[in-house]
Order: C-alpha cells, then sequence, then structure tokens
C-alpha cells in the first residue's frame, strides 16, 4: 500500500530536506499542486484533505491556518513548526524520549515535531530526570551552537550573500541573549523541569550541524553519581535505537558538524571524577534530527512503515 503525503511549506528549507527523505520511495506517493493553482486556496485545501499525512513546513500562524483546513479525520499532520509543541491535545513526536511514545506515535494523528536545540536538550535531560538521578528542581543551563541554516531561508542569505541586507562575515554569535528563547517552554515542559533552564544558543559560519551541552555539578546532585552513572541511564534509554547512540569512547574533540548530513542523535558524557563535574553533550544535524529526520520518522511510525525508511543513518 502507498500512503499518500502532502508537504505543505515544500519550497522551505526543512521542506526540501523531507521531500529529499521522500522521494523516489514506492511506499510514498508525494502530492504535488499544480503549477498553474499553486496560490490558489482552494487547491491546497484539497491537497490536505486528500492526503493520508501532511508534514507542516510552515510559521507558526500558517500551520495552525493549515490544521484548521483540514476537515478529514483520518488525516494524519507532523507540524514541524513551533506552534503545537506544548499543546496538551498534539503528541509530542520525539519517539525515542518516552516509555510508549512510539506505540502512541502509531495511533496519533496530531504529531508535534520538536524543536532542534530541545532534541539535544531532552535526549539529555529527560532521562536522567525520569530515572531520578536528576531532580527536577535542579536549576539547569544549556549551551549551544546550530549551523546557520537553522535560521532558514533568510539567515542562509545573512551568511551566504553579500548582497543582503544584512549580510555578515562573522564567525560566531550568541543570541536570544534576553533570555526569552521560544524553545525554553518546550525543553522545561518536556524535561519534567520546575524551572526553566538558561538557554545559551548560538549560530556559527558553517550550514548545517549542532553541538547541544549541559554542564553538571556532579557534587550537588543527591548521591553524588558519578559519570559512568550518568551514562549507564542514557544507554538503558536508548537501548537497541538506531537514530539515538550513546558513547563510551569519549573523543578529545567534538565538532559542530559531527552528525552533519545524518539523522543520528549521538550522546556523549564528559566527567571529571575528582572535580565532581561533567558536560553531557549531543551532537546532531539541525535539519536532520532536529527536523526533517525527525519529521520523516514520525511520518513512517504514524503511517505504520518502517521508522528508519529515507533517513541517514
Amino acid at each position: 500500500m502507498t500512503a499518500k503525503v502532502f508537504i505543505d511549506g515544500a519550497a522551505g528549507t526543512t521542506g526540501l530536506e523531507i521531500h529529499d527523505r521522500l522521494a523516489g520511495r514506492n511506499d510514498i506517493e508525494l502530492i504535488a499542486i499544480p503549477e498553474g493553482r499553486r496560490k490558489d486556496p482552494a487547491a491546497r485545501a484539497e491537497a490536505l484533505n486528500a492526503a493520508d499525512a501532511v508534514v507542516l513546513c510552515l510559521p507558526d500562524d500558517a500551520a495552525r491556518e493549515a490544521v484548521a483546513l483540514i476537515e478529514n479525520p483520518r488525516v494524519r499532520i507532523v507540524d514541524a513548526s513551533t506552534a503545537h509543541r506544548t499543546a496538551g491535545d498534539w503528541l509530542y513526536g520525539f519517539a525515542e524520549l518516552e516509555p510508549g511514545q512510539r506505540e502512541a506515535l502509531g495511533t496519533a494523528t496530531r504529531i508535534s515535531n520538536p524543536g532542534c536545540y530541545p532534541s539535544g536538550f531532552l535526549a539529555l535531560v529527560r532521562p536522567l530526570v525520569r530515572d531520578g538521578l536528576l531532580p527536577a528542581d535542579t536549576p539547569l543551563s544549556v549551551n549551544a551552537v546550530s549551523g546557520y541554516s537553522g535560521g532558514g531561508k533568510s539567515m542562509i542569505a545573512m551568511f551566504e550573500d553579500p548582497a543582503s541586507p544584512e549580510a555578515t562575515d562573522t564567525a560566531f554569535r550568541a543570541y536570544a541573549l534576553d533570555l526569552g528563547h521560544k524553545h525554553v517552554p518546550e525543553m522545561q515542559k518536556r524535561a519534567g523541569l520546575s524551572h526553566p533552564p538558561i538557554f545559551c544558543p548560538s549560530v556559527a559560519r558553517t550550514y548545517r550541524g549542532m553541538l547541544v551541552e549541559v554542564p553538571l555539578h556532579l557534587h550537588l546532585l543527591p548521591g553524588r553519581p558519578d559519570g559512568e552513572a550518568i551514562r549507564s541511564v542514557l544507554a538503558a534509554a536508548y537501548e537497541g535505537s538506531r537514530v539515538v547512540r550513546v558513547h563510551r569512547d569519549n573523543p578529545p574533540v567534538l565538532t559542530i558538524e559531527a552528525a552533519a548530513g545524518t539523522d543520528r542523535l549521538d550522546l556523549y558524557v564528559y566527567a571529571d571524577e575528582k572535580a565532581g563535574q561533567a558536560r553531557l553533550i549531543a551532537t546532531l544535524d539541525n535539519l536532520g534530527k532536529g527536523a526533517a529526520g525527525a519529521a520523516v520518522q514520525n511520518l513512517n511510525i504514524a503511517l505504520g512503515l518502517p521508522e528508519t525508511s529515507g533517513l541517514k543513518l
């Protein structure tokens, strides 16, 4: 059986990446609006309701508008925007995050795709909170750097087009300095934290890739866990996953490009037992497991197709 899929926003950065992972598959038929009707709202509504599944690669308001146009109750929606990531009536689309999450995705019709930064943060933190190793009221900070494609077409132009009004030759920039980034509520809720983490995002002059780091004072945690205790909890949480991998051999250097071009999420635990400190680090592709790869994984599960079909592992 071939599933019909419509990508709403297929011309955007994430939409193009999703199309690349779905094109050529014999179990997926991509619905396309004819060229002459691309700006016809009726044609868009027809495509949204004719699909077995829809992937929304749109700004938040446009994503909400698209959802309102879908009247067919059988249509499964994977929303890659921020619009529904903390909504109680949408299932959070991180298959590996909670026990039973993958099974729930198999019957869900409303799935919110996780944010790129939260994917790395939650993969590191949520199992530790759930296990009780990391108390929910622990003050946390998360330092992260992404490739500039995470900012979409406007930021890509900023870094690649000298004629852009906002063109820059900077190598690295910190942003969201007012601490009000839209990913913070998602991180707090999905990790089960009592307090929002301090989020310190930045962007580097590389197209894709991401490093997400959570530093911990181990000597201040109950039981004073060591690095191996943390690694063991993470390894148990993701045992058997082909997408999320917990490494035991730590390279001396981790680069932003470590998982670029893949749909993997790689986790590392660096610890100084004498100092009682640890650095938990996730590497992923902001366009892979941080966006398109996660959307395709969710789509596969929702449609009952092999989970990793089309993924770049």
